[in-house]
């Protein structure tokens, strides 16, 4: 039985790259593995980890297909290496840092994906974003405008995706992001929750 995509998203700051790299070994147990993405430049990798090439190398990579999804967005181009094709008809599960606006796209080429938007409270992003002052102040306002479209319970609705709340401690974030998993089957064993 094939593996299926666990497709993370959410707004720059609601902390998708510490919540993936805390779920590393847990959801290894479960099964998964963990896609490492290839961003066509280093600011957005940090904190991921992630495989950072020139915009030239991405166009090469995309132009083989070896990507298995692949995604421009914000000016940088984002690829999930084919690899995942491998693990998914292994049995095995992947967890995707994946973006919203490409998410009906990963749904045609994996139809059960579970789509997971990591959602934040606006003043807790602020916070987090003033602190790691990489973005202007006017940049960090866009950010939270964005952010208002991830918990828009229309846009969930709509799409099927399930919230997951990161505004308290990552380890909350962590236990109920295993939680939705298991509910959805996602177990060491295909076919099993």
């Amino acid at each position: 039985m094939p593996g299926r995509v666990i497709y993370l998203m959410g707004p720059s700051g609601a902390g998708k790259d510490s919540l993936i790299d805390a779920a590393r070994q847990p959801i290894s147990t479960l099964g998964c593995e963990v896609a490492k993405r290839v961003i066509t430049r280093s600011a957005e990798s940090v904190g991921e980890e992630a495989l950072e090439v020139t915009v030239e190398e991405f166009e090469r990579r995309v132009a083989l297909g070896e990507f298995a999804l692949f995604w421009r967005a914000n000016g940088l181009g984002y690829g999930i290496p084919r690899q995942t094709d491998t693990w998914l008809a292994e049995g095995r599960n992947v967890l995707v840092n994946g973006s919203r606006g490409y998410l009906r796209q990963a749904r045609k080429r994996y139809p059960d994906l579970i789509p997971i938007v990591l959602a934040v409270d606006n003043e807790v992003l602020r916070r987090r974003l003033l602190r790691r002052a990489r973005e202007s102040l006017p940049e960090i306002e866009r950010r939270l405008q964005r952010n208002q479209q991830f918990v828009s319970a229309t846009w969930l609705n709509e799409e099927r995706v399930i919230r997951l709340d990161n505004s308290g401690e990552l380890e909350a974030t962590l236990v109920r992001l295993l939680d939705i998993l298991r509910e959805q089957g996602v177990s060491s064993v295909p076919g099993q929750t």
